[in-house]
């Protein structure tokens, strides 16, 4: 089915499964942060460009792998489409109804909610054209991998230049004791 496509979501694959490692040292620059602030920052900026990254590494894998069913395909797209947009109405939820003093950017509600549930919500729509074989599915399936790995991108970019200069650098311990 993805026979023409190996490269392409090889690429991509990698390229998620690379930014994946990257943000765990981005996440270390919340070590300054207010523990609170750190963890509701990770739970509605961090963790949502983790899952993000994952779905595309899931979904080249799949379509790596030799023979797969088409089945197996309009299985994983839909469940990863379904969580997908799920998750991002959580986000949006979480973005919404601030419970810190600084309330979110006006655009994280777009970049970290709305237009991911709009990718997932198309990948939904993707998943059932593969299953009615439609002439265009594969092709609207790397269109929108690529989408959530440049939007993943922008949000990560986004989350590292905001920490790197808002992070408190930690205390001088005194080495002699």
């Amino acid at each position: 089915m993805y026979r023409d496509w190996s490269d392409f979501y090889l690429l991509i694959g990698s390229a998620g499964s690379g930014l994946i490692g990257l943000l765990f040292v981005v996440s270390s620059l919340t070590s300054g942060l207010e523990r609170a602030t750190s963890q509701r920052g990770a739970r509605l900026y961090l963790t949502p460009i983790i899952f993000h990254l994952a779905a595309i590494v899931v979904l080249s894998a799949v379509a790596m792998v030799p023979g797969v069913p088409r089945a197996a395909v309009v299985a994983v797209a839909g469940l990863i489409a379904a969580a997908g947009a799920a998750y991002a109405a959580m986000i949006l939820h979480g973005l919404l109804n601030p419970i810190v003093p600084e309330p979110p950017h006006w655009t994280d509600k777009y970049f970290y909610a709305v237009a991911p549930g709009a990718l997932y919500l198309l990948l939904g729509a993707v998943a059932v054209a593969i299953r009615r074989e439609a002439a265009w599915a594969l092709m609207g399936e790397a269109a929108l991998a690529l989408a959530l790995l440049l939007l993943a991108i922008r949000n990560a970019w986004d989350l590292a230049t905001w920490l790197a200069p808002t992070a408190d650098p930690a205390p001088d311990r005194d080495p002699s004791g």
